[in-house]
């Protein structure tokens, strides 16, 4: 709403709105609302109303925004149960449809725009400021026991290949950590420099592999006894994360949230806040993924090249399911025909590009 009309409904706004002053009217921005999209707050009186409209500030926007998205969210997937017969008869889609739930479709870091820029001296210190935790925790045991078994190499290697290290720096990195342990210099050239070369697309099938993303850490290769790989928030007993985020200095409150999540088996979120308990900020700002999407927006906040906001973005979290698409399945589904089926189809593509 205008400054005028604010003015006018100061006081009205002010009584009607908890924890608003005047002067807090004055400052904060007003939406004009229709009445059926902020019942929620209507009905906790949260919000003045007038003539079918509520006055909704700024800071309870999200309400009715979150609203309108489970509205929408709701309808697509009625409209989408319709559609499943004819969509999961065509062979062709169903590879797709079973590993929807677990793709990955962001970046994949396979082209190192930053090769060669990362020294092996700064491996340590980075390993504090900007690794996720799963790294973090592969770095310091690799350096405790100078040894990583084939997931962790795997997945700390690839992971170090997508930050910058060139294939002549992972040689040197991993050589020197080997050989002061029980490998010498003989037996890591002909056991493990193969691999080594091979994730770089240097050997086998000249395959040059991806870092591995959250979904893939989370969902595959449980570590076994002695093993370091994984993901923390999935695979570590919950006291033992504890004592681990103590020694890493977490505040307890905020070991607690990091908990919660880690309860609620929401671990992308769980890095998420551990990312802003690190940080020192109250908002990430953006949908964590990828470790190495962690690497590179910590360097960005770190060097001042990345103002965090506090709104949504586009990028979508897709570790919540919605209780009602997990029940959606075939046999519930009534039979279409292809005519009906074809409708549908129309329909739900029509509801996806209307404004």
């Amino acid at each position: 709403i205008g400054e005028d009309l604010k003015n006018e409904l100061a006081n009205d706004l002010s009584t009607s709105t908890p924890g608003f002053s005047l002067a807090k009217v004055k400052e904060q921005m007003f939406y004009k609302v229709g009445l059926a999209d902020a019942v929620d707050l209507f009905r906790a009186r949260r919000v003045f109303i007038k003539d079918g409209f509520a006055y909704v500030p700024f800071k309870e926007i999200d309400v009715i925004v979150l609203n309108n998205y489970r509205t929408k969210l709701s309808k697509a997937l009625a409209l989408t149960a319709r559609s499943l017969p004819s969509i999961q008869s065509d062979e062709r889609l169903q590879p797709l449809l079973n590993h929807l739930s677990h793709s990955y479709v962001g970046p994949d870091y396979s082209i190192q725009k930053n090769a060669g820029k990362i020294s092996l001296e700064q491996i340590d210190s980075l390993s504090v400021k900007s690794f996720p935790l799963c790294m973090r925790q592969l770095h310091r045991a690799l350096r405790e026991s100078h040894h990583l078994r084939h997931g962790g190499r795997m997945q700390y290697g690839l992971f170090l290949k997508g930050i910058g290290l060139t294939l002549e720096q992972a040689l040197e990195f991993w050589k020197k950590e080997f050989i002061r342990g029980k490998v010498d210099a003989d037996k890591f050239d002909k056991g493990y420099a193969y691999s080594i070369r091979h994730n770089y697309g240097k050997e086998g099938k000249r395959t040059d592999y991806t870092p591995y993303s959250c979904m893939k850490i989370i969902m595959s290769n449980p570590p076994s006894q002695g093993d370091y790989h994984g993901c923390p928030f999935r695979h570590s007993d919950p006291e033992l994360l504890k004592q681990k985020l103590q020694s890493y200095k977490i505040s307890p409150s905020g070991i607690a949230q990091v908990l919660e999540l880690v309860k609620g088996m929401h671990y992308q979120l769980a890095c998420q806040k551990y990312f802003e308990l690190t940080h020192d900020i109250d908002d990430i700002g953006f949908s964590l993924n990828h470790p190495n999407q962690y690497f590179t927006e910590s360097q960005k906040l770190l060097n001042g090249g990345r103002e965090l906001k506090k709104e949504f973005n586009n990028s979508g979290n897709f570790q919540q399911k919605n209780n009602s698409q997990e029940s959606i399945n075939s046999s519930s589904t009534p039979t279409f025909s292809n005519a009906q089926a074809d409708t549908e189809l129309e329909g739900l593509e029509a509801y996806f590009t209307e404004d």
